[in-house]
């Protein structure tokens, strides 16, 4: 079974208890049941580390980044997955609460469907007894909004740019900042407007929406009913055709993912971090920032 702990200090009730399932349940015509949000058959205790672990579903597939990199889709069907995650990210925040680790490592992939996992950290989106500043910040430091980063609590508006960060990710089929430390001055570089670069051929609805949800204001972005709207517009295929002939050209170019030198402080797991001293979050321009951050990585 897929297992994701959960630390022993976290709240030992059933954090699905609260979820209405039967929202997450959808009837296609074929029949079959999905899940926008993985399935938790209950909680136990580690006998040796007495961490608490959420027994989930198992995915053949693994998680989503795992899913890309080792297997070809189209742009039609990767919509597909973007509109799931969208309704599932939507159910969560219908519900009052916010994920607080939303990255690709946490998007399970199961016979063609996606499923968000990891919501032991997931926590009424009202919280106001949350501090961040105090307890420091536990995340993916790439998909984290910059105003978390400040040590600002986790809000629904956070979620959406974790999943622009994410979306950029799956149509470009790029890690985020996979050539450089995920440290302290990548968190300040965030801070003042440093985004991954956006696919050339990603369709021009996508790419807008993308740099929507990674707004530095949090307030600029789409809410995830607006995104889950997005995402369903008919238009949303027009470049369609496009994509799919760059895409294969850039899966056998050197540029490739997978064929990629990480970096070995690029981290794509969850810990604990803590900044100081960030500055208030800000747009710039993109083309200036990453142009500068490709100089200083060539010298």
């Amino acid at each position: 079974m897929e297992i994701s702990k959960m630390n022993s200090k976290e709240n030992k009730r059933n954090l699905w208890k609260e979820v209405n399932f039967d929202k997450y349940q959808i009837k296609t015509h074929l029949q079959i049941y999905l899940w926008d949000v993985i399935q938790c058959y209950g909680i136990t205790q580690d006998p040796n580390t007495k961490d608490y672990i959420m027994v989930l579903e198992y995915c053949k597939d693994g998680n989503l980044r795992n899913y890309y990199l080792n297997n070809e889709s189209d742009y039609y069907s990767k919509i597909d997955i973007l509109q799931e995650i969208a309704r599932g990210l939507l159910d969560i925040h219908n519900a009052r609460k916010v994920h607080k680790d939303f990255h690709l490592g946490n998007i399970l992939h199961n016979d063609s469907f996606p499923l968000i996992s990891d919501l032991g950290m997931c926590q009424p989106a009202n919280n106001e007894k949350q501090s961040v500043k105090q307890e420091g910040i536990y995340g993916v430091l790439p998909y984290m909004a910059p105003e978390v980063l400040r040590g600002y609590k986790y809000t629904k508006a956070s979620d959406i740019y974790s999943f622009g960060i994410m979306m950029n990710e799956y149509i470009s089929e790029e890690t985020p900042y996979n050539n450089i430390p995920h440290n302290h001055a990548l968190a300040i570089k965030i801070c003042k407007g440093l985004r991954p670069n956006i696919f050339k051929y990603t369709p021009k609805l996508l790419a807008e929406l993308i740099t929507k949800c990674w707004d530095a204001k949090a307030e600029n972005r789409p809410t995830a009913k607006e995104l889950r709207q997005k995402l369903f517009q008919s238009d949303i295929y027009s470049q369609e055709n496009e994509y799919n002939d760059k895409i294969k050209l850039n899966r056998t170019s050197e540029k490739r993912s997978n064929n990629i030198q990480i970096h070995p402080q690029a981290i794509y797991t969850s810990r604990l971090l803590s900044f100081k001293n960030l500055s208030e979050p800000v747009n710039s321009d993109l083309d200036e920032i990453n142009q500068e951050e490709e100089n200083n990585n060539t010298k």
